[in-house]
């Protein structure tokens, strides 16, 4: 994406191409007080907040994220333990990092707001970017157009920030379908503030549905305009797709996941942050299967032509990179769980050199993303057999076992060993039968038993294939040199831990055994040799 050309007064951004501030010269936080939190009532909405779901506060322009930031300070003064707060702001033109962390330095009160924030700015890609700013608080970036932003949101919102560049200055943003697509993602009662009382924005709101009203403006500004929508239009999108809806009433305050390896542990901690009870059911112990290798390389590797499965992939590898690194900065005292270290995917044909470079040329993705390279060798810290390859600096390694144990260490999680046989749907949820004739309840359940979910009576009919990869591991000869990131090419190859080389994998469709075989190991050794000769 597109980064503003800015200039400064101090530390206040000014916008060229628009010809306005980011914020008030004069005090931008106290204008941002007035405005977004007292105009929609936010102090004592979040006081009175006893909802078991996350508040949601929609922005129109995140600018340089001090009106979130100060929603989250007031979040934290005034609402209750247990509230949590979900944060959601469109931006066309994302600041680069160096100038977010130059602009927030103007408020030194909301330091430890804006170091949170900067820490987690991703790289300007367009799409929808989660930051986990706190336990309790959640930020979506919508990178990209406003309006086609929150037409294809999934969710409503509480309460409105109707901000960016002044209508006269920004006239594109400020049009009926932006009101539009507001009000169809808003709750009944959801509330708006704007800064501006300009003929557009009025007449736009009225048409959507919203009453407005005059109120004091901040400063020099007179007036400005509040209000809410009590009916918002019915949301008919999922029609066509009825399998994503839930069920209208969905008790889930005690779930049981079973599996407590990387999908299950994973989904836990998600539950449990979100204030859920959770009973993780192991049968061994967490990471016992195949989340159980001694190292997992974190990677992506995209379509040559752009398409929806790439864009997943992508916001997958950018959300992991930041999850991980918050979890693994959450225990500095502890080895390191996560190693950020880079991945070099190797071009070793004619072939995939050449759908390397057509990749780049459809791709105009940032450097600190994905860069291809003539000097792999460099890279890897190896002798390597390709002359070129593209190198993902945010990517890298992760011991999956850890990840798991660490996961699972949450207040509102218990690891119950045993293994369920049945499960039974009661007027209550449903009643899991244990291996031992023991019973655990619960309100939903959850299969993360990978190949083996569909042994259930309500899972048999899932196709699942049961594909059998085994991981090689090596003590490396003290001195002998080895990757410094993480090699991928026909297989893939982490840096040493502990003096043992880990590396694979191979690939069995329909084949369930879970032995080792002295094949495979060759195999993942032939692979090696070939990439890092």
């Amino acid at each position: 994406m597109t980064a503003p050309t800015l200039s400064w007064n101090d530390d206040a951004p000014h916008s060229d191409a628009f010809g306005d501030v980011y914020f008030s010269r004069e005090d931008g936080r106290s204008e941002t007080e007035h405005v977004f939190l007292a105009a929609n009532h936010l102090p004592q909405r979040f006081a009175e907040w006893q909802a078991p779901r996350a508040f949601v506060i929609g922005e129109t322009g995140f600018g340089t994220g001090l009106n979130m930031l100060c929603a989250w300070a007031c979040f934290e003064r005034h609402a209750p333990p247990g509230a949590r707060l979900h944060l959601l702001s469109t931006e066309k033109f994302p600041l680069g990092h160096t100038a977010l962390a130059r602009a927030l330095s103007a408020w030194p009160s909301l330091a430890s707001y804006s170091q949170a924030l900067c820490a987690l700015w991703p790289d300007p890609v367009s799409g929808v970017h989660r930051l986990h700013l706190s336990e309790r608080v959640t930020l979506d970036l919508h990178f990209g157009d406003t309006t086609e932003r929150l037409e294809a949101l999934q969710g409503q919102v509480d309460a409105w920030f109707l901000d960016g560049f002044a209508p006269s200055k920004n006239p594109e943003m400020w049009q009926p379908e932006l009101f539009a697509a507001m009000a169809a993602r808003s709750r009944p009662g959801a509330t708006f503030a704007t800064f501006t009382c300009a003929g557009i924005v009025k007449r736009g709101l009225k048409a959507a549905g919203f009453a407005w009203q005059k109120v004091p403006g901040f400063g020099r500004k007179r007036e400005m305009l509040a209000g809410s929508i009590a009916t918002p239009p019915v949301d008919n999108r999922r029609q066509r797709t009825p399998w994503f809806t839930p069920p209208p009433t969905l008790r889930s305050q005690h779930i049981v996941v079973i599996g407590a390896g990387m999908a299950g542990s994973s989904v836990a901690a998600a539950l449990a942050r979100r204030g859920r009870q959770v009973t993780v059911l192991e049968r061994e112990q967490p990471g016992a299967g195949g989340s159980g290798n001694r190292q997992g390389a974190l990677y992506v590797k995209l379509a040559v032509e752009t398409n929806l499965q790439s864009r997943f992939y992508l916001a997958g590898l950018l959300y992991s990179q930041r999850w991980l690194g918050r979890l693994a900065a959450a225990r500095p005292q502890q080895p390191p769980l996560w190693q950020p270290c880079g991945v070099v995917q190797l071009a070793l044909s004619e072939k995939e050199a050449s759908r390397q470079q057509r990749f780049m040329a459809h791709h105009p993705l940032p450097e600190t993303l994905v860069a291809a390279s003539e000097a792999p060798d460099a890279l890897a810290g190896v002798p390597t057999a390709a002359a070129q390859g593209l190198f993902y600096p945010q990517a890298g390694w992760v011991q999956p076992k850890r990840l798991c144990e660490q996961l699972l260490q949450h207040p509102g999680i218990t690891l119950h060993h045993g293994e369920a046989t049945a499960l039974h749907p009661t007027p209550a949820g449903w009643q899991i039968t244990l291996a031992n004739g023991d019973t655990l309840a619960a309100d939903q359940v959850v299969i993360a038993t990978a190949s083996l979910a569909n042994h259930f009576a309500q899972t048999a009919e899932l196709p699942l294939q049961q594909v059998r990869g085994q991981v090689s591991e090596l003590p490396l000869p003290e001195g002998t040199a080895a990757p410094q990131r993480v090699v991928c090419a026909g297989g893939y190859v982490s840096p040493p831990l502990e003096g043992v080389l880990t590396f694979g994998a191979s690939f069995v469709p329909n084949d369930a055994t879970t032995h080792t075989a002295d094949a495979d190991h060759q195999r993942n050794i032939d692979e090696l040799r070939q990439a890092l000769p």
